[in-house]
């Protein structure tokens, strides 16, 4: 392309030169003009008039040059082609800056493109990764509202529940309570029939007692060996070993006791007897802190009466006590 072009710069330069030499050693001819006038016959006309032949220019004799004035042409053309080699080469080197920065221009374009395609493609991933977010938010915010809402259930139920078991404790406690209350009225009622018989009974054994008591005194009046064997019969002696453990095995099934004791404290109650075992008197000599506990321990005395009685056939007519422990 360089030689294309400088070859076409010398052509043209070398046209310009031949143009300008020719025009500047040639001149235009001057033309002349001429008029001729005939007279014109009456009969014939005239033949036409010859066309004027214009004189020929003769061709301009080269001027014969110099060797110095030769010599400065030629310096001069080669000048000339040096400073139109030089304006080629700036035209060149021009030409190749501008496609340089063409081609850079198109080079930064071509990158803030694919910048600006990223840029995009980024947006649209990051709009992409927000939307899945949120969805993502959303269902786990919609799952934890429905759990919640399910615990929630689950708990009125569990509440509604143990509101219904602690209403039916409540009745099944009441209905308790109320058969412990006429299970008591009963026992009761059976307690006072069976203390009313025992009355009965205990003075018609006194009263046997006495009689015999005074039949004794009348026949030993006499001497004071059978006086003092009725007495030490009647009063005197103790319970054998085994009697009190008796007397708790039989009391014991008997106690009806639904709560709950801290500890195991001990109940003691004092029993006073009959010698056939019925119960004369009763009372707490010793409280355990827990007054139905002692309560209990009361009515089970008084269901289990008539106590049993001892080895001798009686039972022990002083005043003994009886321990009792919810856990024992």
């Amino acid at each position: 392309m360089r030689s294309f072009l400088l070859a076409l710069l010398m052509h043209l330069l070398l046209g310009i030169v031949l143009y300008y030499g020719v025009h500047w050693q040639s001149s235009t001819p001057v033309g002349a003009e001429a008029e001729l006038w005939e007279e014109i016959p009456d009969v014939t006309p005239p033949p036409p008039p010859r066309p004027v032949e214009q004189p020929v220019p003769a061709p301009p004799q080269p001027a014969v040059r110099s060797k110095v004035e030769e010599e400065a042409d030629i310096a001069l053309e080669q000048k000339k082609r040096k400073q139109a080699e030089e304006a080629a080469a700036r035209e060149e080197a021009a030409r190749r800056e501008r496609e340089r920065k063409e081609q850079e221009q198109k080079d930064a374009q071509r990158k803030e493109e694919q910048r600006q395609q990223q840029l995009e493609a980024q947006r649209k991933e990051d709009a992409k990764k927000k939307a899945d977010k949120d969805k993502a938010d959303k269902a786990a915010q919609e799952k934890a509202a429905q759990e919640k809402a399910a615990q929630l259930a689950r708990e009125k139920e569990k509440e509604k529940a143990e509101q219904e078991r602690k209403e039916a404790d409540k009745q099944a406690k009441a209905k308790a309570d109320a058969e412990q209350k006429a299970k008591a009225k009963a026992d009761a009622d059976a307690k006072a029939k069976r203390e009313a018989a025992a009355n009965a009974q205990r003075k018609s054994e006194l009263a046997r007692l006495q009689a015999l008591a005074g039949g004794g005194s009348a026949s030993s009046s006499g001497g004071g060996i059978g006086n003092a064997a009725g007495s030490g019969a009647g009063s005197g002696g103790k319970a054998s070993p085994g009697y009190s453990d008796r007397v708790r095995r039989r009391v014991k099934p008997n106690i009806i006791f639904n709560g709950d004791v801290q500890g195991n404290p001990a109940a003691v109650v004092a029993v006073r007897l009959a010698p056939d075992g019925s119960i004369l008197a009763k009372r707490l000599a010793k409280s355990s802190g827990d007054a139905d506990w002692d309560n209990a321990v009361l009515r089970a005395v008084e269901r289990s009466d008539p106590l049993p009685r001892d080895e001798d056939g009686k039972a022990p007519s002083f005043e003994f006590t009886i321990t009792f422990r919810p856990k024992d």
